[in-house]
């Protein structure tokens, strides 16, 4: 069967295929033995992961800097917020169905980055940086006058997700003698969800729109002339990037179960920026393992911050978790700038920039490339020298 496969150009890894299983599978069974911390600290790095995606599809892919994303996930969240909610609690809310509510709330993301796509097309670089941190200041202003809407200061509860008679609320539900309530059962649709983004983002990216995203971000002229519309594309990874702002800013409402609208400001747009540059730019496990890791470091160091030195609790003398956090992946930004610019994709994949490596883009056409031609002749030639000895020296 690995036979068949590989003559058709597939390549078997079949390591590979157990440790993804494995994985799924660990996954699957976390709700069921660890306790609500740890369920809560997974959720916000799928949060994370999600929005991650979405500005590395924008800034890593195609070359466009944003620091409006935290923008678009307030966007994603009131917006589910109000179309969920049924006015009980004095806000305004249309009384929708969560998974409308939700839907919807993603639709109006794109919707706010489609209004600004004209400029995203138009613009690049700091000048893009520039216009779209306007976003954070406007919305900062909406959010914390709009008390109708929005709640002000204290925000606003989070009404509970309702999906095929499920609602993700703190109503337990015994699933093998083991109580499930809100986080639990949010651990699966956050998986669910970000499944669904990474294989959307992949295929995306290895497609045709993706080398297009590629060819304008390393020479925008050049994509011109041959033909690829630079402003459309601009426009539509802009809106598509608001989009996945919008799910993520959807899950972390869910998860949070209340809106505050002193998160979304500029750090947290910042803080994508860092996860996608630690994780690796233009890459989506890159985009998710970045983060991971940049949701995950504050909870940890808050976590035990007991028994690490100089991190202490807030107004204790010492260092806050959340300050810790920052100066630890500050300085992992400048490490990866400097040492290892693929980021943690890079180094996950073994390095496959490295000239010489099969596979690598040093060999396109290396061993690995199930399109490379076969040569016959074991007498080597000049042409088909190895990369470790000199072009034209005999063996």
């Amino acid at each position: 069967m690995s036979e068949t496969l590989a003559r058709s150009g597939l390549r078997v890894r079949t390591p590979a295929v157990y440790g993804w299983a494995a994985a799924a599978l660990v996954l699957i069974a976390v709700p069921f033995y660890l306790d609500r911390f740890w369920l809560q600290a997974g959720l916000f790095a799928m949060v994370a992961a999600l929005g991650a995606i979405g500005i590395n599809l924008l800034t890593g892919a195609t070359g466009q800097l944003s620091m409006g994303h935290a923008f678009f996930l307030a966007v994603g969240a009131y917006g589910y917020c109000a179309f969920a909610g049924d006015g009980t609690d004095g806000l305004a809310g249309l009384g929708l169905p969560g998974w409308l509510a939700a839907v919807l709330a993603v639709a109006l993301a794109g919707l706010a980055g489609g209004v600004f796509s004209p400029i995203a097309g138009r613009l690049r670089g700091a000048y893009l940086g520039i216009a779209t941190l306007a976003l954070i200041f406007i919305g900062q202003h909406v959010l914390f006058n709009a008390h109708d809407l929005t709640g002000g200061y204290n925000g606003r509860a989070v009404p509970p997700l309702s999906l095929f008679g499920l609602t993700f609320d703190d109503t337990e539900l015994l699933v093998a003698q083991v109580p499930f309530g809100a986080v639990e059962k949010l651990w699966y649709l956050g998986l669910v969800l970000l499944l669904g983004g990474v294989l959307f983002a992949r295929g995306v990216l290895r497609g045709r729109p993706g080398r297009a995203m590629n060819a304008i971000r390393d020479h925008r002229i050049a994509a011109g002339v041959m033909g690829i519309p630079v402003a459309r594309y601009r426009a539509a990874v802009f809106v598509l990037s608001s989009m996945y702002a919008g799910l993520a800013g959807v899950l972390l409402a869910l998860v949070f179960q209340r809106t505050v609208p002193e998160y979304f400001g500029m750090a947290l747009s910042l803080e994508y920026l860092a996860m996608i540059v630690i994780g690796g730019l233009g890459s989506v496990a890159g985009a998710v393992a970045g983060g991971v890791f940049v949701s995950l470091l504050p909870q940890l160091l808050n976590r035990y911050s007991d028994a690490l030195p100089l991190v202490s609790a807030p107004g204790t003398g010492g260092i806050a978790p959340g300050e810790a956090a920052r100066y630890l992946y500050g300085a992992a930004v400048v490490a990866v700038v400097l040492f290892l610019p693929g980021g943690l994709a890079r180094l996950a994949a073994g390095r496959p920039g490295k000239p010489g490596r099969p596979g690598g883009s040093g060999d396109p056409k290396g061993a690995n490339n199930p399109k490379s031609p076969t040569v016959t002749d074991p007498t080597p030639t000049p042409t088909h020298t190895p990369s470790n000895e000199p072009s034209g020296e005999a063996r």
